[in-house]
């Protein structure tokens, strides 16, 4: 057991950012923080959808606008707009998980370029004296 973490930590280790690199981290990072900005706009755009849907067959259901609706069409539109409308709660909360992930990312990739600069300042110290 002992061996697999200590591979485990050896190839993360390696993939840590080096300060000569920090540039190029710099923008692999924004760009990485851009396409997940992008796919929590869509997971929001889903999730938001399916909730409208729901309330808007709701509201067609329940209010009177020109739909003659027996009390069987009426049920089945009534679950329907329960379905998507649940739906979209669900996708919410996803999305709402992804957010603080992505929130949580965000923070964890500032520390490391802080620490990447300091490392860097820190080289040029040692270096010039």
């Amino acid at each position: 057991m002992e061996k697999g973490n200590e591979s485990m930590r050896e190839r993360l280790l390696v993939r840590l950012p080096q300060p000569e690199n920090r540039e190029a981290y710099r923008e692999e990072t924004a760009a990485l923080m851009a396409r997940y900005d992008r796919a929590l706009f869509w997971e929001k755009v889903t999730a938001r959808t399916l909730m409208l849907i729901g309330g808007g067959l709701f509201i067609m259901a329940n209010l009177k606008l020109g739909l003659n609706l027996g009390a069987n069409e009426k049920i089945v539109f009534d679950v329907m707009a329960a379905v998507f409308y649940f739906l979209g709660a669900i996708y919410q909360v996803g999305f709402e998980v992804s957010r603080s992930k992505v929130d949580l990312l965000k923070e964890v990739k500032q520390v490391q370029l802080q620490v990447l600069e300091l490392q860097a300042s820190l080289r040029k110290e040692s270096a010039g004296q």
